[in-house]
């Protein structure tokens, strides 16, 4: 008999079906189907599937006397209830790793979009507009690129700055062993040095509003900024007044604190690029994402150690 599985994020029909052949599936990607499903599955369920975003909370875990296995199917658990879940022995996974290549991407995309004005220049070209009416905009090649948060994202972003002959420096709560770029102690630091500000930081309450006004004011009137973490770690209205006065230059943001509701003090400013927190989907890291939990999965549920653990 196979286990029951209780999904709480929307999947495609591919990476669906490779789930139901593994579990029996509860689906319930939106919130009344939440609540019905604990209502009608909540005794049976033994594995949950959600994401660092839709989470899962102490009193639904309370709800689910059998449940053994948790994952989240990215990197980000931050809205996991993970102490409750740990005091129940219940085992916490999450997907890291299978998504990096893609936010690092999507990351520079968005680095690349910004400094260079491409939505801008897009419509101008749509309307008839030729460049000499235009504004230049500034080198990426050759600049200081600050990274808050060197874990695997990163350091994938870090080579990519290489490749365009960036100076690198970064910001951890500590030095990374090993590591050949420079370390600066505070996010001010790092931000008073750099020309670019990549964030890759995880969420949740220890890094809220870490990137806020004086991490701007240090970045300086040259300077933007890139969110690819989580929309906590950025302070929405004093990016909005940074933007405004010309504290910075410009943002670019996949993530943001509003979601899954754009941030309204953003929409009508110029220099500011916005995607739909889209940074780790994409049809590799989706079906990589997959693939882990269900060997995560099979590993639990045979008695031995799982890959990913949070």
């Amino acid at each position: 008999m196979k286990p029951s599985l209780l999904v709480l994020i929307p999947l495609n029909g591919t990476s669906r079906a490779k789930i139901e052949a593994a579990f029996d599936v509860v689906y319930a990607p939106d919130a009344a189907g939440r609540a019905a499903a604990l209502d009608a599955h909540g005794e049976t369920i033994r594995a949950v599937l959600t994401n660092g975003t839709t989470g899962l909370a102490a009193a639904e875990i309370d709800r689910m006397p059998q449940l053994e296995l948790i994952s989240a199917l990215g990197a980000g658990y931050e809205n996991l209830a993970v102490d409750h879940a740990r005091s129940r022995d219940i085992v916490l996974v999450n997907g890291a790793g299978t998504n990096d290549h893609c936010v690092a991407d999507h990351a520079f995309a968005l680095l690349l979009a910004v400094v260079r004005d491409v939505p801008q220049l897009d419509q101008a070209t749509r309307k008839g507009v030729w460049r000499d009416t235009l504004p230049m905009q500034p080198n990426v090649s050759g600049k200081r690129l600050g990274i808050v948060g060197l874990g695997n994202i990163g350091e994938k972003v870090a080579r990519r700055g290489a490749g365009f002959e960036m100076e690198i420096g970064y910001h951890n709560r500590k030095p990374r062993e090993g590591s050949q770029y420079r370390y600066f102690d505070s996010v001010e630091g790092l931000a008073r040095w750099s020309d670019f500000l990549i964030v890759a930081t995880p969420g949740g309450a220890g890094t809220r509003h870490l990137i806020n006004a004086a991490v701007f004011e240090a970045l300086g009137p040259q300077g933007f900024v890139v969110n690819v973490s989580r929309g906590s770690v950025l302070d929405t209205a004093a990016l909005a007044q940074a933007l405004t006065t010309g504290t910075i230059a410009g943002a670019a943001l996949d993530v943001y604190e509003s979601e899954p509701h754009p941030p309204e003090a953003l929409l009508t400013l110029r220099n500011v690029v916005l995607t739909p927190h889209v940074g780790g989907r994409s049809p590799e890291a989706i079906t990589a994402s997959v693939d882990n939990f269900l060997s995560n999965a099979r590993r639990h549920f045979a008695g031995e150690a799982v890959l990913t653990p949070i």
